[in-house]
C-alpha cells in the first residue's frame, strides 16, 4: 500500500507528470505523460500536471506553452493543475529551514569555479566525482551570518556508508550505497537567508508529498536520483511514493537514441502530419505491450488494457517506419469527410488551396485516390500537388524506353484524340477501357509507349497514381490542357 493509505480499503492512486519547461516537448516526455495518464485512468485515480519551472537560467515561457498545448493536442487531459513550482516557494522554504535546523542540510560557499576544478581533477584522476563539502563542519549560526552577505548553495549532508534500497515496480529491488551518490548534493540556491530557489532533488520530494502522489512513473535516467530523494524524505519524516522507472528509448540500431532523434519535438511530428491517436498508440508500445498480437489501440482501449506489470525492463526501439505504418492505418480508417477536414490545413500550408476558398468535393475526390497510400498528412503537398497546380518537369521525363520525341508526340496525339468524349463518358472505367484498347496498337504491343508519356504529362512525376485514376479526378478540360502542354514541350 502506498503512503497515502487507502479509502475504504482501496488504494488511492494519484500520478503526476512534472516536466521542466527548459526545452521543446519531445517523445520521451510524451511516454512519461502517457504512462502516468494510463495508469491513473485504469485505476480510477487522479492525473496531475506539475510544471517544474525553477531552472530560471533555461526556463522559457514558450516551452511552458508548448507543454500545455501538446498535452491538449494529444488528449492527455489532467485532473488537477497545472501547478507551478515558482508559485510554491514559501512551502519549500519551510521544509528547507527544517533540514538546516536539524543539521541534515548546511550552507556551502564554494564558488562555481572551485566546484568545476574539483570535478575536472576527479575525472582526470579517474575518481568517482563527488563533493564532500568542508562547510558542513561550520556551525549553522556562523553560516547564516555569512549567507546574509553572499550567495550559497544549501547541501544535504550525505550519510557515510549507508545502504539505501527501494523496490521499483518494474525492476524489483534496487540498492545503493551512499558513498556512490556524489557526496553532499545540492538542495537549493540562496541569495540570502530568506531567498531560496529549490533544486530538483529537494523540490520534487516536497511536491510529491504535498500533492499526495502515490506512484512516481518516470524514465530510468532518474533511478540515480531516487536514493537522494529517499534520503531527503527520511530526513523530513515524509512517507515516500512507489517508484516505477521506464526503460530507455533506443534508436533503430538499438543504441541510445541520438541527441538529434531525442530532441525532435512533438510539434515536428504534428507538423509532419502524424495524428495524435497514432502517435499515442505508437508511443504506448515503447516499453509496453498488452500481451496480445494487437497493434492498433485507441486511447480508450489503451486505458482498459494498460498494466504496469507488463512494462519491460529492456530498452524500447523507436522505429519510424512502424510509426509511419501505424499512422497510415489510422488515416485509412477515416471517413473521407474526416480525412478532408484533417488534410485541408496542410493543403493551405503548402499553398495548394486558398484559405476558405476551395472545392471541397474535388479535394475529397483527390484524397479518395491517395488515401490507401498516404502515410502522413504532411506528404500531401509533395504527393498531390499536381492535382492542384499544373506540373513542372523536363521534357526528357516523358521518354519511355527508346522512344524519340516525335514518337512521344504521336503517342500524346493518340491519347488526345481518344479523350474527345462527352463529360458523362469521362469516367475511370470508360477511360481505362478506351486507352488500353489504343495502347494495344502500340509497337510490340508495349502499353508503356502510350501510358507512360500520358501519365507524366498529367502528373509531371516518375511515380504517381495511374493515368486512368488521374484523368478521372482532373476531368476532361484540365487533362487535355496538360497533354497539349506536354506536346508543346517537345516541339
Amino acid at each position: 500500500m502506498s503512503f497515502l493509505g487507502s479509502l475504504f480499503g482501496k488504494e488511492v492512486i494519484r500520478t503526476r507528470f512534472a516536466p521542466s519547461p527548459t526545452g521543446l516537448f519531445h517523445i520521451g516526455n510524451v511516454r512519461t505523460a502517457l504512462f502516468n495518464f494510463l495508469f491513473s485512468k485504469k485505476t480510477g485515480g487522479t492525473f496531475i500536471l506539475r510544471i517544474e519551472d525553477t531552472d530560471t537560467e533555461r526556463y522559457k515561457p514558450e516551452y511552458e506553452e508548448d507543454i500545455i498545448e501538446t498535452l491538449k493536442w494529444l488528449g492527455l487531459t489532467w485532473d488537477e493543475g497545472p501547478f507551478k513550482q515558482s508559485e510554491r516557494l514559501a512551502l519549500y522554504a519551510g521544509y528547507l529551514n527544517q533540514l538546516l535546523e536539524n543539521g541534515d542540510a548546511f550552507y556551502c560557499f564554494h564558488s562555481k569555479e572551485f566546484l568545476e576544478r574539483e570535478h575536472e581533477k576527479q575525472i582526470q584522476d579517474k575518481e568517482i566525482p563527488a563533493h564532500n563539502c568542508e562547510f558542513k563542519k561550520v556551525p549553522l549560526r556562523d553560516s547564516e551570518k555569512r549567507v546574509s552577505k553572499e550567495s550559497a548553495l544549501v547541501r544535504f549532508r550525505m550519510p557515510v556508508d549507508l545502504e539505501i534500497s527501494f523496490t521499483d515496480l518494474i525492476r524489483g529491488k534496487i540498492n545503493f550505497n551512499s558513498g556512490a551518490l556524489g557526496g553532499d548534493f545540492s538542495l537549493a540556491k540562496t541569495d540570502g537567508p530568506d531567498k531560496f530557489l529549490p533544486l530538483y532533488n529537494f523540490a520534487v520530494v516536497i511536491d510529491d508529498f504535498d500533492m499526495k502522489i502515490s506512484h512516481v512513473i518516470r524514465g530510468e535516467d532518474h533511478i540515480s536520483n531516487t536514493p537522494k530523494q529517499i534520503l531527503v524524505g527520511q530526513a523530513l519524516g515524509l512517507p515516500m511514493p512507489k517508484f516505477a522507472h521506464l526503460p530507455l528509448i533506443l534508436g533503430s540500431d538499438r543504441a541510445k537514441l541520438s541527441k538529434r532523434e531525442a530532441s525532435v519535438s512533438v510539434n515536428e511530428y504534428r507538423e509532419a502530419g502524424y495524428l495524435p491517436e497514432a502517435l499515442l498508440n505508437f508511443i504506448a508500445f515503447l516499453g509496453w505491450n498488452p500481451g496480445t498480437d494487437e497493434e492498433i489501440l485507441s486511447l480508450k482501449e489503451l486505458i482498459k488494457k494498460f498494466d504496469l506489470n507488463k512494462v519491460q525492463k529492456g530498452g524500447a526501439v523507436f522505429n519510424t517506419e512502424k510509426l509511419d505504418w501505424l499512422n497510415g492505418c489510422y488515416l485509412r480508417k477515416m471517413t473521407i469527410d474526416e480525412l478532408a477536414k484533417k488534410a485541408i490545413p496542410f493543403l493551405e500550408r503548402d499553398n495548394l488551396i486558398e484559405k476558405n476558398n476551395y472545392n471541397l468535393e474535388y479535394i475529397k475526390k483527390v484524397l479518395l485516390l491517395e488515401q490507401p497510400r498516404l502515410k502522413k498528412l504532411g506528404e500531401i503537398g509533395e504527393r498531390l500537388a499536381f492535382f492542384f497546380k499544373p506540373p513542372k518537369y523536363e521534357p526528357e521525363l516523358l521518354i519511355w524506353r527508346d522512344m524519340l520525341f516525335k514518337d512521344i508526340v504521336f503517342s500524346l496525339n493518340v491519347a488526345q484524340d481518344a479523350l474527345q468524349l462527352d463529360e458523362s463518358e469521362f469516367t475511370r472505367d470508360n477511360l481505362e477501357k478506351i486507352l488500353l484498347k489504343e495502347a494495344e496498337r502500340a509497337k510490340n504491343k508495349d502499353k508503356g509507349r502510350l501510358l507512360w508519356p500520358l501519365r507524366v504529362a498529367l502528373t509531371g512525376l516518375k511515380a504517381s497514381p495511374g493515368p486512368f485514376e488521374v484523368l478521372d479526378v482532373l476531368g476532361k478540360k484540365e487533362s487535355l490542357a496538360r497533354i497539349e502542354t506536354a506536346i508543346k514541350k517537345l516541339a
